[in-house]
């Protein structure tokens, strides 16, 4: 394959991302503690121990700053800072206030994201999500955080991919509460995902702008696959539609717009603004091809992978063109800001990351090239931590993590995004130098 060089446009923020639970470490009363003490992660790790990022938050913001990164998307641990319901934790927040010092002081822009996966078990216990108070107890939990961190941080994230935590955890059943085919739970939670961003959406500004902030930033990670179907059956096709609505329209529609779809009900909520999204964040991986079956369980469709595809450690297919079809999608539909909010591969070897971080900028460079108003790119991620119910064993990381010493080493790929992010291209010396 040849490759050619390119130059990263101006307005492209570059840098990394992470989430709480994935990183922190620390026996935390949360559901992912509890899935993981019941032996349900894949590899018998376990989220109290994660990277140590609660003992390290010094070496690790050294290590942001170390790969020449301007922006650093961060979650905050909801059970950290409220421990008990209505109780919040003065040294929990601490902690947060201490990370995005440190990064505002190496020129780092934080972006905090609210709720990443992690529900406190006093929630969990009531219902999670499906319970109606749910709205209320993150409306609570999102005004403490603000208030505490908003004279720090412009630019939120309320919930991150909402649709993969329900696909998991209440259709799968394989993710906390493994709740298999409950789709009565997941279109209950949905509606409350959806009713919790449009209110903090609005709470936020509010709180931002008592606090001088002129240009508040306040949106939603979604997670977007591309849905190809297998054939021209109207049946493959029918499939790739119903699917495709019910992971991903119905929460971008009612996010972004107020407007809720069928089978979404909108509980009363009645849209007064345009939109409810400064940006619309973009988790991008991979694709899936469906082919039409008759078996309402699967809706409609089984979920196939493309013949001699390339795929990651996890035999995800890596297709980076479908990066520039979601952002083109989005950005005709909705002609909001983007923020790829995450992207990045499994590949414990780094046998191709670098390929892959090459091929997702360059498609990226050219979606700006042609229009699309994209403004920050978060690669999936810092490094090697604790995913979800693959534990340990699914390394995304720009730098490996020896989980016994917890030490951190720069991965060949991580050095070439490291470059990118310091030249702000892919330059001749940079292709030979890593991708030949």
């Amino acid at each position: 394959m040849s490759y050619t060089p390119f130059k990263i446009p101006k307005n492209l923020l570059l840098g990394s991302a992470t989430a709480a639970t994935h990183i922190e470490g620390g026996e935390q009363e949360h559901n992912w503690y509890r899935w993981s003490e019941l032996g349900n992660i894949k590899d018998g790790s376990h989220s109290k121990v994660a990277c140590d990022h609660i003992n390290r938050i010094e070496s690790d913001v050294d290590l942001i700053k170390g790969i020449n990164n301007e922006t650093y998307r961060l979650g905050v641990e909801w059970s950290r800072i409220e421990p008990e319901e209505g109780k919040f934790s003065e040294e929990g927040i601490a902690i947060y206030r201490k990370e995005i010092k440190l990064l505002l002081a190496n020129n780092i822009k934080p972006l905090v994201t609210l709720w990443h996966f992690s529900n406190p078990l006093w929630m969990e216990d009531d219902g999670a999500w499906v319970s109606p108070k749910s709205v209320q107890r993150f409306l609570s939990f999102s005004k403490y955080v603000v208030d505490q961190l908003g004279d720090l941080v412009e630019d939120w994230i309320t919930l991150n991919e909402p649709n993969v935590y329900l696909t998991f955890g209440y259709f799968e059943g394989i993710w906390p509460p493994g709740n298999k085919g409950d789709l009565k739970g997941y279109f209950a939670a949905a509606k409350h995902f959806a009713l919790a961003h449009l209110h903090a959406y609005e709470q936020i500004h509010e709180q931002l702008k008592s606090k001088g902030c002129k240009d508040p930033k306040v949106g939603v990670a979604h997670h977007l696959r591309i849905f190809d179907p297998a054939n021209g059956s109207w049946l493959s096709k029918m499939a790739v539609n119903l699917i495709s609505r019910l992971f991903q329209n119905i929460f971008l529609e009612s996010m972004t717009k107020g407007k809720f779809l069928f089978p979404l009900r909108s509980g009363g909520f009645k849209a007064t603004r345009a939109h409810y999204a400064d940006f619309i964040g973009i988790n991008y991986y991979s694709r899936d091809i469906i082919k039409g079956v008759l078996n309402p369980a699967t809706l409609f469709g089984d979920r196939l992978l493309k013949e001699n595809a390339p795929l990651n450690d996890l035999d995800w297919e890596i297709y980076p063109e479908g990066l520039y079809r979601i952002c083109k999608q989005v950005y005709d539909k909705y002609q909001r800001p983007i923020f790829i909010t995450e992207n990045g591969t499994c590949d414990a070897a780094d046998n191709f990351r670098t390929k892959f971080i090459y091929d997702h900028l360059k498609v990226l460079s050219k979606a700006i090239n042609d229009g699309i108003d994209i403004q920050r790119y978060y690669h999936w991620t810092l490094l090697d931590n604790f995913e979800w119910a693959e534990g340990n064993s699914a390394r995304f990381g720009l730098y490996h993590n020896n989980f016994e010493t917890q030490e951190r080493t720069l991965r060949k790929s991580g050095e070439f995004y490291a470059n990118i992010c310091e030249e702000r291209l892919v330059s001749a010396r940079m292709i030979e130098a890593f991708l030949k």
